[in-house]
């Protein structure tokens, strides 16, 4: 229970102030800990992004693969993966994992976020492959590239509204595909 505190204790810090505001006495304050104890179950502020990790993707990446599953053709699928990805963005998961990936991290923390975005990838490569694209992987790639650019846009607070960065991003991802 105390480790599941602590990392929902990271996702707040990381959510309300990045990356330098997940502070191990910080983690200590917000669970009321001793900051001692903290380092009972984490040994760094590495390891402690290496779990949420862990734990947040795979569940971030059941949202999307389920509104893929609920889609009807490839489009739809196409589709339903962008829009699922960019209405997580407002969720704290989310934003913990965008702090994350602006932070400083080992070899071993960057290859478990690369493994995960691969599987995201992954899920959308069948779709593109169902319309026709020679090399599906390539466009799943370039099409989370899509999604990537406008998490970044909408995290920054653009001036456009979320609503119209999310439908630019459907239509760019749609055409992109169909070509």
């Amino acid at each position: 229970m105390q480790r599941a505190a602590l990392l929902d204790a990271a996702r707040s810090l990381l959510s309300e102030g990045g990356t330098e505001a997940l502070t191990f006495p910080a983690l200590a304050e917000r669970t009321g800990l001793a900051r001692s104890s903290v380092y009972e179950y984490f040994r760094s502020r590495a390891a402690v992004v290496e779990e949420l990790c862990e734990v947040d993707f795979p569940v971030w990446a059941a949202e999307v693969s389920a509104a893929m599953a609920a889609a009807d053709g490839a489009e739809a699928k196409v589709e339903a993966y962008v829009r699922a990805q960019l209405a997580l963005v407002g969720d704290r998961r989310h934003r913990a994992v965008v702090a994350i990936s602006a932070s400083e991290l080992d070899a071993g923390a960057r290859e478990k976020i690369r493994a995960a975005h691969g599987g995201l990838v992954a899920m959308i490569g069948e779709a593109l492959g169902e319309l026709g694209h020679a090399e599906p992987r390539l466009a799943a790639m370039l099409l989370q590239g899509v999604v990537d650019a406008a998490v970044r846009r909408i995290e920054l607070g653009a001036a456009e509204e979320p609503s119209a960065i999310t439908d630019a991003a459907v239509s760019m991802a749609l055409r992109g595909v169909r070509g």
